[in-house]
């Protein structure tokens, strides 16, 4: 390798990241492993041309074979996803709904969406977040009895505080969303519909989660996590706003795209378009269902009793271990999840009483339900004795052995 002469100092610190990630089991539901091809695009010449403008219709020469990238990337997304229209210059995931917001909104309207405590983004209108200075944002959450949507509530909501545009789609929320019904509530209450998708795109695409489309008007998608692309985002639409979301996204937003970004997203929309993809994003939500019944009968409280999708949003409350203490002792054991609120939630972000965890990872390791099991009792073990040294220790080289089984391919 080129950067192991140039620049030693960061070459040990990739070594040292993939080694630990090769050791370890990755559980953050919104990390996956990407495939060799999909960084070999990341890699490529094409992070040394500048492009600002669309296809056809560029600022700068040159751009001849950067048009062809973007229309297959364009062209694969609409494809996969039955999508009207497509941008795929969004950077991520965060600046890509703020220029949703801008296109569609004017500052001071009034938005809807789910608050962070209940599984929203900090990008659906949280205080210290942009887009909660710059909109009105009202939040619904999730049923205090159920923890989970309850619609009824969220129709009357909608038509009491008429928003300009409802959010749908959230970050810690386990459960499948009925985007239909999102759609016929905002189309009655005469505001835009909305869908953040990141967390679920590959499960849509794979056709094992409800699609937004044709329903929603606008959809967000970050194209790493299930979807298991580069770290990028994109926005669909239906036709009638396809000119405004260009605007907000070049010039209004951003300058040039990351073309070498573009071809990472575009060799892994059509690796989600196999059939050994849709394989693939059914065995993580088997896994996710095998990892949470055995959560349970580990006596873990589990958020919603449960999930239809590929994250577990488990509740500590009683069990004399926090989110924080929780995530530090897994991490210890070569297990990484992220502490995370639950609903009514007591504690705060920086001190949650709750662990978000999710399949997506393990999954393109090739574990299934059986390995899930081992992992759901290797995870509360941990959560039990969470000061225990010699069960940590003891954890971790179940984990190590679990690793080498199943060991990182391509890399």
């Amino acid at each position: 390798m080129y950067i192991e002469k140039q620049d030693k100092e960061v070459d040990a610190a990739i070594k040292d990241e993939l080694k630990r990630q090769k050791e370890c089991l990755m559980m953050i539901p919104s990390e996956n492993l990407t495939s060799k091809a999909v960084l070999e695009a990341l890699s490529s010449m094409l992070s040394n041309k500048y492009s600002e403008g669309y296809p056809g219709k560029r600022y700068y020469g040159g751009n001849k074979y950067i048009d062809v990238v973007e229309n297959l990337a364009i062209e694969r997304a609409k494809k996969l996803f039955k999508a009207e229209h497509v941008n795929v210059q969004p950077y991520s995931g965060s600046p890509a709904n703020l220029e949703i917001y801008s296109a569609l909104l004017n500052f001071g309207d009034k938005v809807m969406a789910m608050s962070l405590t209940h599984g929203g983004h900090l990008t659906h209108g949280h205080g210290v977040n942009f887009s909660g200075k710059a909109y009105k944002f009202v939040h619904y959450g999730v049923n205090q009895k159920t923890e989970m949507l309850d619609y009824d509530e969220i129709r009357e909501m909608a038509l009491r505080e008429k928003p300009k545009m409802i959010v749908s789609g959230f970050t810690a929320y386990p459960r499948e969303v009925d985007f239909k019904k999102f759609a016929e509530i905002a189309q009655e209450a005469g505001a835009i519909s909305f869908a953040d998708i990141s967390h679920i795109a590959g499960l849509v695409a794979a056709g094992v989660h409800q699609s937004p489309f044709p329903e929603t008007d606008v959809v967000m998608t970050t194209t790493h996590k299930t979807l298991r692309g580069p770290r990028g985002a994109i926005i669909m639409c239906k036709e009638k706003y396809a000119a405004q979301i260009d605007k907000a996204v070049f010039p209004g937003m951003q300058g040039g795209p990351h073309n070498n970004n573009t071809a990472a997203k575009a060799v892994c929309f059509a690796e989600a378009s196999t059939p050994e993809f849709r394989q693939y994003a059914s065995q993580i939500v088997k896994n996710a269902k095998a990892l949470a019944d055995e959560l349970k009968k580990q006596g873990l409280r589990l958020v919603s009793g449960g999930t239809d999708t590929h994250l577990i949003l488990v509740n500590l409350t009683g069990t004399g271990c926090s989110g924080n203490e929780a995530e530090a002792a897994l991490d210890e054991a070569n297990i990484t999840v992220n502490k995370n609120t639950v609903p009514f939630d007591k504690g705060t972000p920086f001190n949650p009483s709750g662990i978000r965890l999710g399949t997506p990872a393990l999954t393109t390791r090739g574990m299934k339900e059986a390995e899930m099991h081992e992992v759901g009792e290797m995870i509360a073990s941990v959560v039990k004795n969470h000061a225990d040294e010699k069960v940590k220790q003891a954890v971790k080289k179940k984990v190590l052995e679990l690793c080498k089984r199943f060991p990182i391919k391509d890399y």
